[in-house]
């Protein structure tokens, strides 16, 4: 009795978490729109790293966890906190001075679509199926649905959508990067992401002054939302990922990329009043089919069993790992998958 009782406390527990996630990483495109109201794009991302930075610092002196070492190191993480962070942030903080949130948060749902297109030429041990290409080919469709293609793309911002859609592919190239250069670190998913996250800011640190005054005022309102960005869509969200992948596994938890751009479609309709024609829902539902599609695995061939995850992770976190096996040990844990998704 109290083992069963104990069991279904942890699932009640698992799948709050996992609602909790998609609402923090479902609104982060909200966030983003009201935090621009205020605020130069590159200011919004640089607040956004500051403010997860310091979650995850927090989280590492309460678990009193190093930040890895070694110059090698340092400098991969470097280009993955540029391509990871850096600047799929500022391009979706970009893009969303011309385009409303709602598309932001369906643009950010083609991740795991150019994840499987550049992970068949990049990854020699990801090996195209029937089911993916069709995944794929579909979720493009969807794409161009959403985008109104038989109307000539007519109202369209291209300039922004076209930052929206290149923030999402730059997740993919970084995930791939990282699982090609940092897959025997060695160090933990917090120690290597802090790191991670403390050398975009400090890219955005150096930028942010090349390209923006310091405001004439500070409006509070959109600093609440690019507080509540970094803080809850940043640094929060990724504590939270880590846990349902280590509770349920990673197929689970990335299954809250699905939820992301219904939940940004929804906020940005109901909260901000963005308008909404029949083809964005429809769309919608078409690229998270055909993202669903290439997510689809067969067994695993021996030998490649605890082997990197390419999973999508709209924010900039780690790929899930896929747990060992009764009896296997695991090997250690590296950064960076999509993301899943995962936007964001």
């Amino acid at each position: 009795m109290t083992t069963a009782v104990h069991t279904r406390t942890r699932t009640l527990d698992w799948r709050l978490r996992f609602a909790a996630l998609s609402l923090i990483w479902g609104f982060s495109f909200l966030l983003i729109k009201v935090g621009t109201e205020g605020y130069a794009p590159f200011q919004v991302t640089l607040g956004r790293l500051l403010f997860g930075t310091a979650v995850l610092a927090a989280a590492m002196a309460v678990k009193r966890e190093r930040l890895p070492r070694g110059a090698r190191t340092w400098g991969h993480l470097a280009v993955a906190a540029f391509l990871v962070n850096a600047l799929p942030f500022s391009l979706f903080a970009y893009a969303e001075l011309t385009i409303p949130s709602t598309l932001a948060g369906i643009c950010n749902a083609t991740s795991p679509l150019w994840g499987m297109a550049l992970s068949l030429v990049a990854l020699s041990e990801d090996r195209p199926t029937r089911t993916r290409v069709a995944g794929l080919g579909l979720g493009f469709l969807g794409v161009l649905t959403v985008l109104g293609a038989w109307q000539g793309f007519h109202g369209l911002d291209a300039r922004g959508t076209a930052m929206a859609l290149l923030a999402s592919l730059s997740y993919p190239i970084g995930w791939i990067y990282i699982r090609r250069t940092l897959a025997g670190a060695g160090h933990s998913h917090l120690s290597m992401t802090g790191a991670q996250l403390l050398l975009a800011t400090l890219q955005l640190t150096v930028v942010t002054p090349l390209f923006t005054d310091l405001p004439s005022r500070f409006a509070v309102t959109p600093l609440l939302a690019i507080a509540a960005l970094g803080t809850l869509g940043t640094g929060l969200a990724l504590l939270i990922q880590y846990g349902l992948v280590a509770e349920v596994g990673p197929t689970t938890a990335q299954m809250v990329t699905y939820f992301i751009p219904v939940i940004a479609t929804a906020a940005g309709v109901a909260i901000l009043g963005e308008s909404l024609s029949w083809s964005t829902p429809i769309g919608a539902v078409i690229v998270l089919a055909g993202a669903a599609l290439t997510q689809v695995h067969h067994s695993a061939p021996p030998g490649a069993r605890g082997r990197i995850d390419l999973r999508l992770r709209r924010d900039g976190g780690p790929p899930a790992r896929a747990k060992p096996r009764v009896g296997e040990r695991s090997a250690p844990t590296v950064p960076h998958p999509k993301h899943d998704l995962t936007s964001r």
